[in-house]
C-alpha cells in the first residue's frame, strides 16, 4: 500500500478514534460520579442514623434521671418538646405496642394512634435502631429512626390516660424524625458539582486526544531520529553481544559496551568514524560481502583486535531498511567464542576420559593378576639367589618394576572409577601451609624458593581436605621438577568473586608449549621421561568432583600457572570447620 493510501486511512479513522475515546472517558467519569453520589448517600444515611440513635439515647438518659428525681409526665413531655426544637429535628414520638402515642413533641398528638405500617410489637423488641424515609405531617421527606424505648420507672400515661410506672410500664417504641431538606439540597449541589466536573474532565480528555493527534504530525518528522536513537538506549547497551551500527555512509553510529570489551576500543573514539578504521580486517571483509549480496551473513572467524591478540568471534551482519525497503545502514553483531570453545574442549576431554577410563579399567583388571604372580616369582627367586649378587639385583629390579606398574594401575583405576570425596567445611590456608611443609625439603635441595600469598579474608569451601591436599601436592611437585636452581614457586589464595575462591600455583620453570598446553589434562599425556601422564588427569577429576574448575596458563620459557576455582562455603553447609 502506498504512503498516501495509509495517510487517507489514518485521516478517516482519526475522528472515530476521538469519538470512541471521548465516549469511553464519559462512561468512566459517569461511573465515577455515580460511585461518588452513592458513597455520599451512604455517608449521609450513616450520619443521620447515628444522630437519631444519639437523640434516643439522650432522651432515655434524661428519662432515667427524671424518674430518679420523681418527675411527672408533664416534665418529660416538656423535655420531649425542648429536644424537638433542636435544628434538624421534625418530631419525637413515643408509642406503646398498639401504636397509641404516649408522648409527642406536638402535645396535640398525645392519645392518637401513630398512623404507620410498622409492626409495633416487633419494634418494641428492637435493641438496634432501624430507619426509613417517610413523608412527615407537612408533606416533606423525613428521615425516621426508631427502636425500643426502654427506660425504667417512666411516668407516662397509658392509652386510657392513667399513669403507669415501675414494673407495670408497657413496652414502648420511640420515633425520631430528622429533617432531610438541607441534606437533599446538599445532595443536589454535590450532584451538580459532580456532573460539571465530569463534563470538564471529558472535555479535557477530548482536548488531550486532539492534542495527541496534532502532535502526531510533529512526531513523524522525528521518526528517523527516533530509529537511530533506539540503537543507543539501554536495551542495546546491555545486549550480551557486541554491536556496531553503521549509517548509509558506513560510519559508526552505535558501539555498545560489549563491543568495547571485545574490540578493545571505546565508543567515544569510534563514533562517527568510517567502519574501515574501526572493524578488524575479517569483519570488514564480511561487511563488504553483505553490501554486495544484501543477504544476512553469519560466520565464525578469527579476528585480530586492537590489543594485539586474536579472538575467535561469531559474526552476524545484516542490512537495516526503512519501511519502504530503502537501506538505512547496516549492523554487525559479534560474540566472543573463547569460552564456548573452552567448553567444547572440556566436553571433548570428558568424552575422551570416559572412553579411556572404560578401556583402561578392563585392561587394568586383566594385568593386575599376572603382575601379582610375577612379583611372587621374583620374590621367590630373590630368596633362592641370595648367594649370587647379580641375579639377586636383577630380582630386585623386577620387584621394583612390578610395584611401579602396580602404582600406575592403581592410578588408572582411580581415574576410571567414580571419584569418592567426603566434603566438609574446610579452610584452604592451613592446607596450603601443610603442602609447603611437605615439599620444602625437596625444594631446598634444588635451590628453589617457595613463596605464599594467602589472603586472610579468603572464605572457607565445602571440600574434601585430603583430595585438595592431593591436588596441591601434585601441582607443587610438578612445578619443582619443572624448575632449575633459583626458581620460585608461588602459592596464592584469595576470593575470585562472590561464589568462588581462587588458588594459584605458579612456577618460573621452562613452561609448556602451545601444542602441549591443550592436552595437559589428558590421560597418559606427559612430557616427562619417567611420568605416567595420569597425575594432572586425576587432579582435573578431583576439581570437577568438587564442582570447581582448573585452568592453566603458560608460555615456553616464561613459567606456568595453574589456577583452581572452588565454590565458596554457603550458610546451609557451614558447620564444623576443618
Amino acid at each position: 500500500m502506498s504512503e498516501s493510501g495509509k495517510h487517507n486511512i489514518r485521516a478517516f479513522l482519526s475522528p472515530w478514534v476521538i469519538i470512541g475515546t471521548v465516549l469511553i472517558l464519559a462512561v468512566i467519569f459517569l461511573f465515577m460520579a455515580r460511585e461518588s453520589i452513592h458513597k455520599q448517600r451512604e455517608l449521609t444515611t450513616r450520619l443521620l442514623v447515628e444522630q437519631g440513635s444519639a437523640l434516643i439515647q439522650s432522651f432515655e438518659a434524661s428519662a432515667r434521671t427524671g424518674a430518679w428525681m420523681r418527675w411527672g409526665p408533664f416534665q418529660l413531655q416538656k423535655l420531649l418538646i425542648e429536644m424537638a426544637r433542636q435544628p434538624g429535628i421534625d418530631y419525637l414520638t413515643v408509642t406503646d405496642i398498639n401504636g397509641v402515642i404516649l408522648a409527642d413533641s406536638d402535645p396535640a398528638m398525645v392519645g392518637e394512634v401513630y398512623n404507620t405500617d410498622i409492626d409495633f410489637k416487633s419494634a418494641s423488641r428492637l435493641t438496634q435502631v432501624q430507619w426509613r424515609q417517610v413523608s412527615n405531617r407537612e408533606g416533606t421527606d423525613t428521615f425516621e429512626v426508631y427502636r425500643r424505648f426502654a427506660p425504667t420507672d417512666i411516668p407516662f400515661g397509658d392509652s386510657r390516660g392513667a399513669a403507669v410506672t415501675g414494673k407495670d410500664s408497657p413496652d414502648l417504641v420511640i420515633f425520631v424524625g430528622l429533617d432531610m431538606g438541607p441534606i437533599l439540597t446538599a445532595r443536589e449541589t454535590d450532584f451538580r458539582s459532580t456532573v460539571v466536573m465530569a463534563v470538564i474532565l471529558v472535555l479535557a480528555g477530548f482536548m488531550g486526544m486532539l492534542a495527541l493527534i496534532l502532535a502526531q504530525g510533529y512526531l513523524s518528522t522525528r521518526s528517523s531520529y527516533s530509529r537511530v536513537k533506539a540503537f543507543s538506549d539501554s536495551l542495546v547497551e546491555n545486549m550480551p553481544i557486541g554491536l556496531v551500527a553503521l549509517d548509509r555512509e558506513n560510519k559508526v553510529i552505535a558501539f555498545n559496551a560489549w563491543a568495547e570489551s571485545i574490540l578493545g576500543r571505546s565508543a567515544g573514539e569510534v563514533i562517527g568514524r568510517p567502519a574501515g578504521e574501526v572493524l578488524p580486517d575479517t569483519c570488514r571483509e564480511i561487511l563488504g560481502e553483505l553490501q554486495r549480496s544484501g543477504r544476512v551473513i553469519e560466520r565464525e572467524t578469527e579476528c585480530s583486535v586492537s590489543t594485539g591478540k586474536t579472538v575467535p568471534l561469531e559474526v552476524i551482519a545484516t542490512t537495516l531498511k526503512e519501511e519502504g525497503g530503502r537501506p538505512q545502514g547496516s549492523v554487525v553483531l559479534f560474540r566472543d567464542l573463547t569460552e564456548v570453545r573452552q567448553l567444547k574442549a572440556e566436553i571433548a576431554r570428558s568424552q575422551r576420559l570416559a572412553s579411556i577410563g572404560s578401556l583402561a579399567a578392563g585392561v587394568a583388571h586383566e594385568i593386575r593378576n599376572p603382575l601379582s604372580s610375577i612379583k611372587g616369582f621374583a620374590t621367590y627367586f630373590k630368596g633362592k639367589l641370595r648367594g649370587d649378587p647379580e641375579d639377586s639385583k636383577t630380582a630386585d629390579i623386577m620387584i621394583q618394576e612390578v610395584e611401579r606398574l602396580n602404582r600406575v594401575i592403581r592410578q588408572l583405576l582411580d581415574l576410571s572409577r567414580p571419584m569418592e570425596i567426603e566434603k566438609k567445611p574446610t579452610r584452604l590456608g592451613p592446607l596450603i601451609e601443610h603442602t609447603v611443609r611437605l615439599i620444602d625439603v625437596h625444594a631446598r635441595k634444588k635451590g628453589i624458593t617457595v613463596k605464599t600469598d594467602v589472603s586472610p579474608e579468603a572464605p572457607a569451601v565445602f571440600a574434601d581436605p585430603d583430595r585438595v591436599k592431593q591436588v596441591l601436592l601434585n601441582l607443587c611437585l610438578n612445578a619443582v621438577e619443572a624448575m632449575q636452581a633459583e626458581g620460585i614457586l608461588t602459592l596464592s589464595l584469595g576470593r575470585h568473586n562472590e561464589k568462588m575462591v581462587r588458588i594459584g600455583v605458579s612456577d618460573t620453570g621452562a613452561g609448556i608449549s602451545g601444542n602441549d598446553l591443550e592436552n595437559v589434562f589428558d590421560p597418559y599425556y606427559t612430557t616427562k621421561t619417567s611420568g605416567t601422564g595420569l597425575g594432572l588427569a586425576i587432579v582435573h577429576r578431583i576439581i570437577e568432583a568438587h564442582g570447581g574448575e582448573i585452568r592453566v596458563r603458560s608460555e615456553a620459557g616464561q613459567g606456568t600457572t595453574f589456577t583452581i576455582f572452588l565454590p565458596v562455603l554457603d550458610e546451609t553447609s557451614a558447620g564444623g570447620m576443618s
